[in-house]
């Protein structure tokens, strides 16, 4: 009796009995004469003699099962299978997740094992250094690869840094939910068998071919990310802060061109902008030192210290031109740059006064206007209304509005009413009701 591995250990993925189509489970019969395709049959339909078309009962046959041990005596082919799947799925060093999918060893034992026969064993370790060799002295002949994305980082599940790197699981160098995560949906229910028409077996082979072509897409993908240092987005953002502003645009728009062309190339174009940027800017100073009579370096560092005293004294020049601006009151202004002389004089300077209400409380300057939204759609009167009550122009026109209405709803308004409807400082309210009566914007009622 020949002993085989099965096709896998989930017998729904097997193909079914050709005589009752039930799903495979060892050990099951296969046919050795009957082919290309795996002609397979129950123990049930093989006792009782089935045939089919050109399978005959006296055909020789084998005897499909993994229940024999391989590499130790305790570890049947199916467990190795089952073993080397679950690290497939779980990533090497997960032995808790690899030992609860197998189900029928403990964690130590999985691991054990695991080290014992496909790590630390000499055949599949000279085998890998006989590979690990032939691939160095592969990419000796060309360039060094720029690997910018190894060593990333771990994170934890579901964490900011996690979804910042798309759910990248460094332990099994994969991605969470992949590209075209459903592609595999199509291909699921698919079965080659002998009674397919050449019609419909030229159909599944088109749909395993699209297949094909979304796998190699993903790949394609994939291997974009890792070779241009992807992964770690927060490390690609640090490398792209260190070029200049002007280059930083340039880099986020030529990313998209990254696809077409290696890592290496892509950064070699971004330095060279980088560097005909710094050249340009120092064509510019030297033309800006030309224009100035300068012919010598020693000339140029004093007419840039000269140019940056000229620069503070403008700035200093703008902030006092936008405290007066801002502060209109005269008074204040004055005794403010008489104080500024004092202290530039070197004199200490007099304390002054503060000007106070005769309720004891600091008068507030009036409000400034200029760039306000609405100031256009007042008058002067209006506009000094504003200033002295402290209102922007927009909730001033909101409130008039307000009031305007009421008052043509009831024929006439009292204080009392407008205080109801504008939910802000009574005085100011008062300010407002008095300034429409004056003007004839609305009547007491």
């Amino acid at each position: 009796m020949d002993r085989l591995a099965s096709f896998a250990n989930d017998p729904f993925e097997k193909p079914p009995c050709r005589g009752c189509s039930s799903y495979l489970t060892e050990p099951y019969i296969k046919c050795a004469e009957c082919g290309p395709s795996p002609f397979l049959l129950c123990l049930q339909c093989f006792t009782r003699g089935f045939e089919y078309k050109k399978h005959q009962s006296d055909h020789k046959y084998e005897i499909m099962t993994s229940d024999f041990p391989v590499l130790e005596p305790g570890w049947t082919a199916q467990e190795e299978m089952a073993l080397l799947e679950a690290v497939m799925d779980c990533g090497f060093g997960n032995w808790q997740d690899v030992a609860y999918q197998m189900r029928t060893k403990t964690k130590e034992e999985c691991e054990s094992h695991y080290m014992k026969n496909f790590i630390n064993n000499p055949l599949f370790s000279s085998t890998l250094l006989s590979l690990r060799k032939t691939k160095d002295s592969r990419i000796a002949e060309g360039a060094i690869p720029f690997k910018p994305s190894d060593d990333p980082p771990r994170p934890t599940f579901d964490s900011v840094l996690s979804r910042d790197m798309a759910g990248y699981m460094p332990a099994r160098a994969d991605f969470m939910e992949e590209f075209d995560n459903y592609a595999e949906w199509d291909l699921k229910d698919i079965d080659f068998v002998d009674d397919d028409s050449e019609i419909l077996r030229a159909l599944k082979l088109a749909v395993v071919d699209i297949y094909h072509s979304r796998l190699k897409e993903r790949q394609r993908r994939k291997k974009i990310i890792r070779d241009h240092g992807l992964i770690n987005l927060r490390k690609f953002q640090m490398l792209e802060r260190c070029y200049p502003k002007e280059v930083q645009e340039l880099y986020d728009v030529m990313r998209r061109f990254a696809r077409v062309v290696g890592p290496i190339e892509h950064d070699k174009f971004i330095e060279s902008h980088a560097l005909e940027f710094e050249l340009r800017r120092e064509i510019r100073r030297l033309q800006e030192y030309r224009k100035a009579g300068i012919k010598s370096f020693c000339s140029a560092k004093v007419y840039e210290r000269v140019k940056r005293m000229r620069e503070d004294e403008r700035r200093k020049r703008t902030m006092l031109c936008d405290v007066l601006q801002y502060i209109q009151d005269g008074r204040a202004c004055q005794q403010w740059l008489s104080k500024q002389a004092a202290i530039d004089a070197g004199i200490t300077p007099a304390v002054t006064t503060i000007t106070v209400s005769a309720t004891g409380r600091r008068s507030a300057p009036p409000l400034n206007l200029t760039g306000l939204p609405g100031t256009e759609k007042l008058n002067e009167r209006e506009k000094e209304l504003c200033q002295v009550v402290r209102l922007v122009p927009g909730a001033y026109l909101e409130y008039k509005q307000a009031l305007l209405n009421e008052c043509r709803r009831q024929g006439g308004l009292r204080l009392a009413q407008a205080r109801a409807l504008i939910k802000i400082d009574v005085n100011k309210t008062r300010k407002i009701y008095d300034f429409l009566i004056k003007e004839g914007y609305i009547t007491k009622a």
